[in-house]
């Protein structure tokens, strides 16, 4: 039985319990349509839906099968590894740069907090669609569409604002007299900076990285437009449609921004390569 301090009256343990009901009773709800679908996995026929046999528990009605395919398709464990590797490199560089963005922006010097702020923070209001739009136009460019470093990239931008947003929750208790202090006795401020204020804030670094990592591996709109069908992620094999003939339609139909005369070059030629009339 948990100890309660003596002041504690009836109504203070009564919202000490019914606060703790209440939490557990929303993660029940966010939970819930997730320990709904889990059972369909199992599913032994290919349809999307509670059968007959699921619902009397028929042990012939429940199979592994589509996760047997998933181990025996090397097409889905590329795209498995490549969600792996883009994710924790585009959580990488958004954790650095939304941390250290963090820290200036929660300055009281800082020029201009609110529009840097808003700036930072805009891809997480502006649709996906128009990003998606906007960065592959932006990349073709520099070739980076159908890249690593393009997905990494596009990736990281999404992921800073979460960063940005759970560092400054952080900073917003931190005590600035403890970093003057550490000034005050000789160390440098990337001194100060790496072993006073980064591990105050080591817990929201840690949960703005995750962040970071959950929005990349969940992506799908940028990797529709910007992926190539080798560098493809776990979350663009879950639309047939875009696996079985090429995983987005910008890879048959590019438009070459640097050619006067706005030709298309498909199959990634470049404008020399296409024939002109």
């Amino acid at each position: 039985m948990k100890r309660f301090p003596e002041y504690f009256t009836f109504w203070h343990i009564a919202g000490h319990y019914g606060l703790r009901v209440f939490a557990f009773l929303v993660l029940l709800f966010l939970m819930l349509p997730i320990l709904v679908i889990m059972p369909l996995s199992f599913n032994a026929e290919p349809f999307f839906t509670f059968t007959e046999g699921m619902l009397a528990l028929d042990a012939e009605a429940y199979s592994i099968r589509w996760y047997q395919e998933i181990l025996d398709d090397q097409k889905w464990l590329l795209a498995i590894r490549n969600s792996f590797v883009v994710g924790f490199a585009a959580a990488t560089i958004a954790t650095v740069l939304g941390t250290v963005a963090a820290v200036g922006l929660s300055s009281p010097w800082m020029p201009y907090k609110r529009i840097i702020t808003a700036l930072l923070l805009s891809p997480m209001i502006v649709p996906l669609i128009i990003i998606a739009a906007g960065m592959f136009f932006f990349y073709t460019q520099f070739n980076l569409v159908g890249t690593y470093g393009g997905l990494i990239i596009a990736h990281a931008a999404l992921g800073v604002p979460f960063v940005i947003i759970t560092v400054t929750a952080t900073l917003s208790g931190f005590d600035r007299s403890l970093f003057v202090a550490g000034l005050s006795l000789g160390a440098s401020p990337v001194k100060v900076f790496w072993d006073v204020v980064i591990p105050l804030i080591r817990p929201g670094v840690i949960s703005g990285g995750l962040f970071a990592f959950v929005t990349s591996f969940d992506e799908v709109v940028l990797v529709l437009f910007l992926a190539a069908p080798n560098n493809a992620p776990f979350r663009a094999r879950c639309f047939p449609g875009c696996a079985n003939r090429s995983i987005q339609p910008s890879l048959r139909l590019r438009p070459c921004l640097s050619c006067s005369r706005r030709r298309c070059c498909s199959h990634w030629k470049r404008c020399a390569d296409v024939p002109q009339r």
